[in-house]
Order: C-alpha cells, then structure tokens, then sequence
C-alpha cells in the first residue's frame, strides 16, 4: 500500500466505518460457543448446530483479516463472499437478508475510507455545475494513440 496523504476527515470516517463492523461480526463469538439462540436461529433457516463452530471461526478469522491495515483488501473480499452465503441463506430460510447487505456496504465503505488503493480504483466524482455523467476514457488492449 501507498503512503498517500489523507484527510483527517477520510481517516476517521475508515475508522468509523471500520468499527461499525466489528459488532454484527460478534455473533461468530455466539456461533463458536453455541449460544442456544444462535442455535435456534440457524436452526430456522436449516443449518444444524454442528456447523455453527466452522461458520464462527470462519467469520471471526475474516474479520480479524479485515482489521490489519495490510490485509484489509483481502478482508473485505473474504467478508464479502461470507456475507454472499450468509444473503443466500437468509434468502432459502425466509429471513432477513438486508443485514448483510447493508453490512457488507459498510465493510466496503470502511476499506474505501481506509486504503487509497480503493479510492483511485473506486474514484467519486464531483458534479460539475451540470446533471450530465461524467464520461471516462477506457483505453482498449492494443489499441494506441
């Protein structure tokens, strides 16, 4: 990663938005220690009580990847493909899928505030006086000007 210079304002928003993610991901703790209501409610949605401890260890290690500024990339790729199965399941077991999703825009929010990679990757124009799009030249492999 760059050392790029950021904003105040852009650092703590990655570190607002990081933050926000930690609490939804504490279930992986409920998950690894059977706590009967995550037991119930994944009972509802047809995963036995045997998967509950792999589901953990694999949302807790994801996370953990997602916290260290090196790897932060790579977390929210693998918090993004758990949060993919856990939006699949809630979909099969009639239950609700919205946290999830919400849950993986902030993930990816925190990642854009955090890393200047994704930011030049992921660029947000501003509005140039007028309500036309922006349009951005794509170069085309081989061709050259």
């Amino acid at each position: 990663m760059s050392k790029a210079k950021q904003s105040k304002g852009s650092i703590w928003a990655g570190r607002i938005l990081t933050l926000l993610v930690i609490p939804p991901f504490a279930a992986g703790i409920m998950k690894v220690m059977r706590v009967p209501m995550a037991v119930e409610g994944f009972a509802r949605i047809g995963i036995p009580a045997e998967a509950l401890a792999p589901i953990g260890i694999v949302e807790l290690a994801c996370l953990v990847i997602y916290l260290v500024p090196p790897t932060t990339v790579l977390g929210a790729v693998l918090l993004t493909g758990y949060l993919g199965g856990a939006v699949l399941a809630n979909v099969i077991g009639r239950s609700d899928y919205i946290h999830a999703l919400v849950v993986g825009i902030v993930v990816w929010g925190g990642a854009w505030f955090r890393v200047p990679e994704i930011r030049q990757l992921f660029p947000v124009y501003k509005a140039e006086g007028d309500s036309t799009a922006r349009q951005v030249a794509v170069p085309v492999a081989g061709s050259e000007r």
